[in-house]
């Protein structure tokens, strides 16, 4: 099975949790982790901008790695999705958690 197909099964499977788990909109905590050397961090607060978005960052013990929490107002599962999708195609070297 390629990446791009369990993706699709990824945030199928997840759409279907977000549904089942919350009344919509919600708040949504994502999480990612970058490393702390260049943009990362930055680009996904720009991405987050303008939504409300409490954000928490939190650095690795050897400072390497930095943790991005973000608590956000979302509308519905699609939403949460494509959010994810906008992070994981403009941020390079993201993890999502």
């Amino acid at each position: 099975m390629d990446n791009s197909k369990k993706t699709d099964e990824f945030y199928e499977k997840l759409k279907s949790q977000l549904y089942d788990t919350a009344l919509w909109p919600s708040e949504y905590l994502y999480k990612f982790i970058v490393l702390s050397e260049g943009s990362g961090v930055n680009h996904i607060e720009a991405l987050f901008d303008n939504l409300g978005a409490v954000i928490t960052t939190t650095e690795s013990k050897n400072g390497k790695y930095t943790s991005v929490s973000i608590n956000v107002n979302m509308k519905n599962p699609e939403a949460v999705i494509a959010k994810y999708k906008d992070v994981a195609e403009n941020v390079e070297g993201v993890i999502s958690l």
